[in-house]
């Protein structure tokens, strides 16, 4: 792996891309033993840049794959892993259909991943969840900090439900920014999502997704406010969960919240 560190200036970032590359091997190697590696066999690299974590996950005992739009890196990494070239996916993460790679095999996935399109990524492993049993990697803290926090939080929302509906959310650790090149503005965190047992909701899952984000809309207002679009009928709206304001009800009580509408008539 020598000539991975002759050639680190060989991709240089862009900014377009939100790409900021992390140089410390120590939090790459921790950002791949985060996986636990049960339940799949086949892990999936968002964004691997000059392959810093990419060579740490290749030591597992599963087949990596790596996904990345950016030319040069993939130039790069087909120079530097020969035995992975087959498995690098030229390709837009968030457009590419996983399938043609997997099928309808289990998956997880792991990054550093792109600032610029963090949330879009955990979007959409949210709708590849039947495929998905666990998923880790880098974020701007903030954003790793909304997704894992609880009801509350000033920082709770659309994020936070919807990936605590289906996946348990754990914050890892705190990355400083001169660990990367070039250095961003703010700290990164890792967090590890691992599917729960039962992840299959007991209610209407597309209604519940539209509850959730139509509710968020308007944070500061009750519930009954926010979902005002819906027409609920007066007897539903007098329950005490819509006097309540987004950020205060539960992951369950969303879910209690959407069985509700479900069933007003």
């Amino acid at each position: 792996m020598s000539k991975n560190h002759r050639n680190k200036t060989e991709v240089k970032a862009k900014k377009f891309l939100g790409q900021h590359f992390l140089e410390d091997e120590s939090i790459a190697q921790k950002i791949a033993d985060a996986l636990t590696l049960n339940g799949y066999d086949q892990v999936l690299e968002i964004g691997p840049e000059m392959g810093v974590l990419t060579k740490y996950l290749l030591e597992k005992p599963i087949t990596t794959y790596v996904i990345e739009i950016d030319t040069e890196s993939v130039d790069y990494l087909k120079n530097n892993y020969l035995h992975l070239a087959p498995r690098i996916l030229e390709k837009d993460f968030l457009k590419y259909d996983l399938k043609e790679t997997f099928g309808d095999k289990p998956f997880a996935i792991s990054g550093n991943f792109p600032y610029n399109i963090s949330t879009q990524i955990v979007f959409k492993t949210l709708e590849m969840r039947d495929q998905i049993p666990e998923f880790s990697g880098m974020f701007q803290k903030e954003v790793a900090k909304r997704i894992c926090s609880k009801e509350g939080s000033k920082v709770y929302g659309i994020l936070s439900v919807l990936t605590q509906a289906f996946y348990d959310a754990e914050y890892l650790f705190t990355v400083p920014p001169n660990v990367f090149n070039p250095p961003p503005k703010v700290d990164s965190g890792v967090l590890r999502l691992i599917r729960k047992d039962n992840y299959s909701l007991p209610c209407d899952e597309v209604l519940f997704f539209k509850v959730v984000k139509q509710a968020f809309q308007q944070r500061r207002k009750t519930i009954r406010n926010s979902l005002k679009t819906f027409n609920l009928s007066d007897n539903l709206k007098a329950n005490s969960i819509f006097d309540q304001r987004p950020e205060q009800l539960s992951v369950d009580q969303f879910i209690t919240l959407t069985q509700l509408i479900e069933h007003d008539k």
